[in-house]
């Protein structure tokens, strides 16, 4: 391709203008390990308005969880008796089971709730705590993966899994922790 001298040159795309305020891919880990800046009068940042509504959520679905376990229990327990090979179980066994595991959830929704109003309030521990049971889910939605090929689809652990990975990324974000960690004495 020639060009004369009435043609203007092709110019070359514009550079992208810099953007200080994106971070790197990767960073130095002096940069990581820098405590977070102390600042007691910091605002509540979405990420950690993120994660304690995605908790709450998680808090609703047990409560939901309860009211189809205690609407369509008799159906799940005719389901345990067909897996079971035909083995009758005890009416009171079944209705004791019923409590137990209504019980266990609503304990479960009762500390995600704690969680989620401790979590807006600031509190480190109630963000690492969740982070961390966060991390053991996902985990074991992993290993039932890898080693019994459990499927991951949206009628089984796919939505959890979604809002594990997504409370672990909002609540491990660095405003949700210098949010969390602002009133520390450093």
């Amino acid at each position: 391709m020639t060009f004369h001298d009435d043609e203007p040159e092709p110019t070359a795309r514009p550079a992208r203008p810099e953007h200080p305020a994106q971070r790197p891919g990767y960073e130095p880990v002096e940069r990581l390990l820098r405590p977070t800046p102390y600042d007691p009068g910091m605002r509540r940042p979405a990420t950690t308005v993120a994660g304690a509504a995605l908790v709450l959520l998680g808090a609703l679905v047990g409560l939901a969880t309860i009211v189809d376990l205690l609407v369509h229990w008799r159906e799940y327990a005719g389901t345990i008796e067909i897996e079971l090979d035909g083995v009758t179980l005890d009416p009171e066994m079944i209705d004791a089971s019923l409590w137990i595991v209504v019980a266990g959830v609503a304990l479960s929704a009762a500390v995600q709730l704690v969680c989620s109003l401790l979590i807006l309030r600031g509190h480190n521990i109630a963000r690492v705590l969740v982070m961390t049971v966060s991390a053991i889910s996902i985990s074991a939605a992993f290993a039932s993966w890898w080693a019994r090929d459990q499927e991951i689809t949206l009628r089984t652990t796919l939505p959890s899994l979604a809002v594990d990975i997504l409370v672990l990324l909002a609540l491990s974000s660095r405003s949700a922790a210098a949010y969390a960690r602002r009133n520390q004495k450093r």
